[in-house]
C-alpha cells in the first residue's frame, strides 16, 4: 500500500470546500441567488461534466432501483445543508448536520440488518446529549430547533446517513453510476425545491445573468467538482473509518472560517455540545468500532 499522505490531503481539500462553502453561497445570495438556485446549478455543471466523460453512466439505473433513494437522500442532503449554512449560524449548523452517526445507528437496522449494540447505543446517548446542549437556549423550556436552519441541518444529516448506509448497500455498482446518482440528485432535489419554495412564496426567482454571479457559481461548481473528485481518489485507497476521522476537519474549517467572518458565534455551551457531537462521530469512526 503507498503512502497515506496524498489520499488524506485528498480528502482534506474536500472538507475544505464544504466547510468553506458557507461563504460563497452567502456571496451567490447577495446577488439574489437563493442558495438553492445556486446548488441547482452547481450540480448541474459537475453532472454535465460526468456525462460528458462517462456519457454511459445511466446504464447502472436500469438494474440498481436503490439508486434512484440515493439520489434523493443524496439530493436532499445538500438541499439541507446548502440552505441552512447561508441562512443560519454555520458553526451551529454545521455541528447539528455531524449528528450523523446518531442517525446511521437508527437507519443501520432496518437497511443494512445491523442491530444496535451496546456500544452504538452508547455514542447514540452521546450525540443525542451534545444536541441537547447546542439547541438549549434560556427561552425554552425544552432543546427544540429553533428555526429553519436547524430544521435543515437535523433533516440534512438525516439523509447523509441514508446516504452513507446505501452507498455501502450499492459498493458493488460502478462508481461512475453512484456518483452520476449523487450529481442528478443535487441538480434534481435542488430544482424541485425550488421550485416548491418559489410557487409558495418562500423562494424569490433567480436573477438576471450577470458576471459577478455566474463567475462566482462557475468557480464553486469547479470546486465541488474538484473536491468530489479529491473524496473519491482518497475514500478508495483509505479504511473507512480513517476516511470518516479525516471528514471530521470539515467542522474545523467551518468554526474557524465563520467565527473569523463572524457568521457564527462560539459559545461555551456550543463547544461543550459541539465536544459531544464529535466525540461521538470519531468514536464511530475508530478502527476498533469495526467490531461493533
Amino acid at each position: 500500500m503507498g503512502s497515506p499522505v496524498l489520499p488524506v490531503l485528498a480528502l482534506m481539500s474536500n472538507a475544505f470546500v464544504w466547510g468553506v462553502s458557507w461563504w460563497p453561497f452567502r456571496q451567490l445570495e447577495a446577488h439574489g441567488l437563493h442558495p438553492l438556485w445556486a446548488t441547482a446549478l452547481i450540480y448541474a455543471f459537475s453532472l454535465a461534466c460526468l456525462l460528458a466523460a462517462r456519457p454511459r453512466a445511466w446504464r447502472g439505473f436500469a438494474s440498481q432501483p436503490l439508486l434512484w433513494l440515493l439520489m434523493a437522500s443524496s439530493g436532499l442532503t445538500n438541499v439541507g445543508f446548502n440552505w441552512a449554512v447561508t441562512v443560519g449560524d454555520v458553526v451551529r449548523v454545521v455541528l447539528l448536520f455531524y449528528l450523523m452517526p446518531a442517525w446511521s445507528v437508527l437507519l443501520a437496522w432496518p437497511l443494512l440488518g445491523e442491530k444496535p449494540t451496546a456500544a452504538s447505543l452508547l455514542r447514540l446517548v452521546l450525540a443525542l446529549a451534545g444536541v441537547v446542549i447546542v439547541l438549549k437556549t434560556g427561552d425554552t423550556a425544552w432543546p427544540v430547533p429553533e428555526g429553519l436552519p436547524d430544521w435543515l441541518a437535523l433533516a440534512g444529516g438525516l439523509c447523509f446517513a441514508l446516504t452513507n448506509i446505501l452507498l455501502l448497500k450499492l459498493n458493488r455498482v460502478p462508481g461512475e453510476s453512484r456518483v452520476l446518482a449523487m450529481f442528478g440528485g443535487g441538480t434534481l432535489m435542488a430544482l424541485a425545491a425550488a421550485s416548491l419554495g418559489l410557487a409558495q412564496g418562500l423562494v424569490s426567482a433567480p436573477p438576471a445573468p450577470s458576471i459577478g454571479w455566474l463567475a462566482l457559481g462557475l468557480v464553486l461548481g469547479v470546486c465541488f467538482l474538484a473536491g468530489n473528485l479529491a473524496l473519491q481518489y482518497g475514500a478508495a485507497r483509505l479504511a473507512a473509518h480513517t476516511t470518516a476521522l479525516v471528514m471530521l476537519s470539515e467542522v474545523v474549517f467551518a468554526s474557524v472560517s465563520s467565527v473569523a467572518l463572524g457568521a457564527a458565534q462560539l459559545t461555551g455551551q456550543t463547544l461543550l455540545g459541539g465536544a459531544l457531537i464529535l466525540l461521538a462521530a470519531a468514536w464511530s469512526a475508530w478502527p476498533a468500532n469495526a467490531r461493533h
